[in-house]
């Protein structure tokens, strides 16, 4: 039996009943308090990734019945998604906020850690319990998942903002919003670079 996948709400002030373009490009708060809690961020020398695993911040765990964050995200994020009994979906179609491509197989997207979990170890996730860890890589109230295209999120790795930014430069503003509501939330550092980088991308607001 197949069942329509409900909707769950969007992070801070996105409107969870917009979708394509209008979502995409919103950003998850205005560029004024970005720019605020950008500068309330602590500057340090990136860490190192010596003890990093990803076993170490499990993912994904389930939300409800047989639904797992990855499925919720593919529900909340899609179009006219439909899910079998096991909630795997088995159509619908998602847009790439990362470069605008739309895809029609949930096997062609990821979910993209926006922070990536390499990126938080180095930056203050490292002294952190697994629980906190494992709340971190399974963010749905916060701005922390996105569905995006599979090789995207592949070329994306683990880079800082300094390294590598979406192909598509009208999302940089939301991207750059996004990064500095979950490191704040999260109480993780920036480097100097990194700083000048999201700077540099909320100009684009």
């Amino acid at each position: 039996m197949l069942v329509a996948g409900c909707a769950v709400p969007r992070a801070d002030s996105v409107n969870p009943g917009t979708s394509g373009t209008a979502a995409e490009k919103a950003p998850t708060i205005p560029v004024t308090e970005a720019r605020k809690r950008l500068g309330e961020l602590s500057v340090a020398v990136r860490g190192v990734l010596d003890g990093y695993d990803r076993a170490k911040f499990p993912h994904w765990k389930t939300v409800s019945g047989a639904c797992n964050v990855r499925e919720e995200l593919l529900k909340r994020d899609g179009v006219n998604v439909e899910v079998n009994a096991e909630c795997a979906a088995v159509s619908g179609t998602w847009r790439s906020v990362y470069d605008g491509e739309t895809w029609r197989k949930a096997s062609e997207v990821d979910i993209d850690h926006v922070v990536p979990l390499a990126q938080a170890w180095a930056s203050g996730a490292k002294s952190w319990d697994q629980a906190r860890r494992e709340q971190f890589a399974n963010e749905l109230t916060l701005p922390q998942l996105r569905v995006v295209t599979d090789n995207l999120n592949q070329q994306k790795g683990d880079k800082a903002p300094e390294a590598w930014k979406p192909p598509l430069v009208a999302f940089w503003c939301t991207y750059a919003t996004d990064w500095i509501v979950v490191k704040h939330a999260y109480g993780l550092t920036i480097t100097v670079p990194e700083r000048t980088a999201l700077s540099s991308m909320l100009d684009r607001c």
